[in-house]
Formats: structure tokens, C-alpha cells, sequence
């Protein structure tokens, strides 16, 4: 017998004036306890840079630091000032206060061209991320390893079309990896050896290909049963949807609506007075003028409740810049 599904509504926590904010918002991620960052991975349909983004809750106040190219992901570190970004086709260190940066890894997707670094996540070891094809038509996108002790970037697949959310957790001497190529509209499993920076083959957790719907990012709930995906619809909806969904039974068990806001980018679990908030991205991307005014909320940022009484500090990468 199923449970019933759990319905949540979210309220908007932040809707940019700036249209250039509202375009391609992602990668929301806890940097202390009042404040979290996200990327504007572009400004515009055309633009090559986009932006790093701190937002804190206690004032309700959003700081913005444009950058150089297209970020797809951006991860603390132990210094407060120091930034791990993924832009364009290397990770960079971004120092907050001087603006100074640092690639710390090769060039991405170096062999095929028109790709840049999509989704990530940090874990012990380093990054695990995968890049995008920017026409969203070929499958030559990367999936890689970025591992810490070396500073050594791994390819462990090259037949990615948009690489999305990731959920890394450990499993005996290795880790488990749950992983979203978008088009697919799949999420799938995979054993993960980061000595050997090898994968084993995928599994299929999640199916959502009987609907007109696009798995975007990801986390895991906090007892490890369930991942909330971020469900990208390009269609005219009234509402977006984030679900939760049950690892082993593959169905859902909890959902998030964003009114006006169908895009769905990426979830955030965050503690924030005496609870567990769900914070979500939304997006503008390839909206006409008439949809806009559909999606009149397309952009912003949404908070809702959530059941959960903690959760996990996101990672802080120990890394620095080479002095």
C-alpha cells in the first residue's frame, strides 16, 4: 500500500529585479547559517558570463559578484572568502574579497567543442560534475572526477548531453552516485571507486520519461531514502513541481509546487530557525515576452516547509589558492 503523496506550497523568498538574475538561476548551497549562494549560470539568452550570488535570510539582502564566464556550480571551502566555481570549461578558486582566481583543474571536454560545466557536487574526495552540450542535441558532454589529493581532472564518461544533479554518498571503501543527465529524464545509480576513478554501469532508479517533465538538480533527504528533484518544465503550467521520491521504490513520495514558475532548477535543504527549509531555484531561460507574463514568478527563488528536523552541513572543500 502506498503512502500518500505530501503536498507542500512554497512562497516566493526572492524575485530579482535585475532580469538578468532571473535568467538561469542554480546550485543553491548552505555556506553558513543564515546565508546560502547560487549561480546565475547566464545573464541573457547570448550572454558568456554570468554571476555568483549570496543571499541571507536574516535580511533578506542578495550580494552578487559577476564573473568572467558562465559558472555551473560553486562549493564553499574552509576559508569563508574562498570559492570553488566551475566556469566555462576549468574550476576556478575565486577569492570573494580581492577577486582574484586560480584554475586548479585541465581543460574540460578539451578533445569536442561547445560545451561548457554544468551541475556538481562536492564530497571528501573532490567534485564530481558533468559539462553541457550548449544546443542541447549531441551526446559528447562530459562526466568527470575532479579529485582533491592531486588536483587531477577524470573522465569517467564523454556521452552526456546536459549533466545535472549528483548525490554522492559513502559506501564501504567507495561511493554510491546518483546522477541526472536531463534529456534522459532518468535518474540512475552508479558504484563509484575514486582511487580508480571508475564507475560501474548505470542503474535506473527513476523513470519520468512517460512525462513532458526534465530532471534538473538534486539532493538527498536526510535519513538517505529519498532524493528531491528539481523538475524542469518547459511547458505553460500553473505551478512548478520539486518531488520527492523513494530510492527503492522509484515513486513519489512528497511534492513542492512554486507558483508561476515552471523551470525548476535545483533544490536546497537548509536549516533555518529551528527547522529544515526546502529553498529552490527557478528559471527564465528561452521565455518569450507572452510566457513570462504567464510565468510571471519565473526567476525566483522559493522557500517551503519540509518535515525534516535536521540535515547535513554541505561539504567545505579543503583547498586554497598557491601561495
Amino acid at each position: 500500500m502506498r503512502c500518500p503523496v505530501q503536498v507542500f506550497e512554497t512562497e516566493v523568498l526572492y524575485l530579482p529585479a535585475d532580469a538578468a538574475l532571473r535568467y538561469l538561476p542554480e546550485g543553491p548551497i548552505q555556506q553558513n547559517a543564515s546565508q546560502f549562494s547560487w549561480v546565475v549560470i547566464q545573464d541573457g539568452p547570448d550572454a558568456e558570463q554570468g554571476s555568483f550570488n549570496l543571499f541571507d535570510l536574516s535580511n533578506q539582502e542578495n550580494r552578487t559578484w559577476p564573473l568572467s564566464g558562465r559558472p555551473g556550480f560553486a562549493f564553499p571551502t574552509q576559508n569563508p572568502a574562498v570559492m570553488v566555481v566551475g566556469v566555462e570549461r576549468r574550476i576556478q578558486l575565486i577569492d570573494l574579497s580581492t577577486g582574484a582566481t586560480q584554475d586548479i583543474s585541465a581543460e574540460v571536454d578539451a578533445d569536442v567543442s561547445g560545451t561548457i560545466i554544468n551541475d556538481g557536487a562536492a564530497f571528501p574526495e573532490g567534485i564530481i560534475f558533468g559539462t553541457k552540450d550548449l544546443q542541447f542535441q549531441e551526446q559528447k558532454a562530459g562526466l568527470y572526477f575532479w579529485r582533491l589529493a592531486d588536483r587531477q581532472l577524470i573522465r569517467l564518461r564523454d556521452d552526456q548531453v546536459c549533466s545535472n544533479g549528483k548525490v554522492m554518498t559513502s559506501s564501504g571503501d567507495g561511493w554510491n552516485l546518483w546522477d541526472i543527465d536531463s534529456p534522459t529524464q532518468t535518474v540512475v545509480y552508479y558504484q563509484f571507486d575514486a582511487r580508480a576513478g571508475t564507475l560501474s554501469e548505470p542503474t535506473v532508479v527513476i523513470d519520468l520519461r512517460d512525462q513532458d517533465l526534465f530532471p534538473d538538480g538534486m539532493v538527498m533527504t536526510p535519513d538517505g531514502q529519498s532524493v528531491i528533484v528539481a523538475l524542469y518544465n518547459p511547458n505553460h503550467a500553473p505551478h512548478g513541481e520539486t518531488r520527492q521520491y523513494g530510492l527503492e521504490s522509484g515513486q513519489v513520495e512528497a511534492v513542492w509546487k512554486t507558483t508561476a514558475a515552471a523551470q525548476v532548477t535545483c533544490p536546497l535543504l537548509m536549516p533555518w530557525e529551528g527547522r529544515v527549509s526546502l529553498i529552490v531555484t527557478t528559471a527564465a531561460e528561452n521565455m518569450s515576452a507572452e510566457k513570462l507574463q504567464q510565468q510571471s514568478q519565473a526567476g525566483a527563488l522559493f522557500i517551503g516547509e519540509t518535515p525534516f528536523e535536521q540535515v547535513a552541513e554541505d561539504v567545505r572543500l579543503d583547498v586554497d589558492f598557491d601561495h
